[in-house]
């Protein structure tokens, strides 16, 4: 009832025109009054329903204007407001500076799935050094080297790279290695980790570096091999250090240069590397590797090295080695 009592009080005018109209159709079906009565009743009738439509448009005209109004407004609020986001919000405004603040509060970030990639991307494109401990190298002779000195070329800077990795001719360590890789994910598609496969990745990462010292006058190539694994990855560029794990889900670690731990990881990986066999990578020039070395060529390469291959080792298996280096696909992609 309080409904309908409101909704007669707001269309008062159009409700009165059908209460005239009610009224005068009754009168003038029953005859009650006379012809003119009624007629002139019809007239009042349509001056209210006149009335009604004439206050409808008034009110749609004023609502249309302040519609307008509110927007003009909006609009002119939104053109003062927007240098002032642009401070907020621009690449100098005041949230990244907090949000540069905020990291230069934590001495560690941590980096979550493509954030891992893209910095290794960013620490590769102006570092005039790399050093590397970590399993058998893989990601670091089919990405890290290759693209660090294409870089270099670019910049037309000279470049120094450090690996370590586990000793192929240590059967014990490729052992432990391949058995922490099953580990991991044991139902995992690809090939499987194998004491040999250990071995061929390891040697490859060797070739690989020999390969690239040949081939760019910028290049510096420190190898060693270790007889101690590590479940780590270590990747040390001139801005920062980054570790990782061998699983690309796992979170990793990053460090910039600024930062104390950078200089104490540096220091690790100096210390680790001096307990670690050094490889005398001079030797190498010793050989000339084609751009496809040759099975004779790789073997003459590793007997200079001081690295030979194993006696199960046949030409398939050297030639593998020779694939796995020279053709290194990235393991993640």
């Amino acid at each position: 009832m309080a409904r309908l009592f409101t909704w007669v009080v707001n269309n008062l005018d159009a409700f009165i025109g059908l209460v005239l109209a009610v009224t005068v159709a009754v009168l003038g079906l029953t005859n009650t009054v006379s012809q003119d009565v009624v007629n002139s009743a019809i007239l009042l009738v349509l001056a209210v329903l006149a009335q009604a439509v004439l206050r409808d448009r008034l009110r749609r005209e004023t609502a249309q204007h302040e519609v307008r109004e509110v927007m003009r407004a909006t609009r002119d609020r939104l053109t003062e407001l927007v240098p002032q986001m642009h401070e907020i919000t621009g690449p100098d405004g005041a949230l990244n500076r907090a949000r540069d603040a905020i990291d230069s509060v934590s001495m560690v970030r941590v980096l979550h799935g493509s954030e891992v990639g893209r910095a290794l991307a960013e620490a590769r494109q102006h570092t005039d050094s790399w050093a590397f401990k970590g399993g058998t190298g893989t990601f670091t002779r089919a990405v890290t080297l290759p693209q660090c000195l294409e870089h270099a070329r670019r910049r037309n800077a000279t470049l120094s790279f450090a690996i370590e990795i586990i000793d192929p001719t240590d059967e014990d360590v490729c052992e432990r290695y391949a058995r922490f890789r099953r580990s991991l994910d044991p139902d995992a598609p690809g090939e499987r980790w194998t004491v040999d496969r250990t071995r061929k990745e390891s040697y490859a990462t060797v070739l690989a570096a020999c390969w690239h010292l040949q081939r760019s006058g910028l290049l510096t190539v420190e190898v060693r091999l270790s007889a101690q694994m590590t479940t780590f990855r270590y990747d040390l560029s001139s801005s920062c250090v980054i570790i990782t794990q061998e699983n690309p889900q796992t979170p990793a670690l990053r460090i910039d240069r600024r930062e104390l731990y950078y200089n104490r990881f540096n220091i690790e990986l100096d210390y680790s590397r001096k307990q670690s066999r050094r490889v005398p990578i001079e030797a190498a020039a010793t050989v000339k590797l084609d751009d496809e070395p040759s099975v004779e060529q790789v073997r003459k390469l590793f007997a200079a090295l001081g690295l030979p291959l194993p006696r199960s080792f046949g030409d398939r298996e050297v030639a593998d080695i020779v694939s796995r280096a020279i053709q290194a696909r990235n393991p993640y992609e």
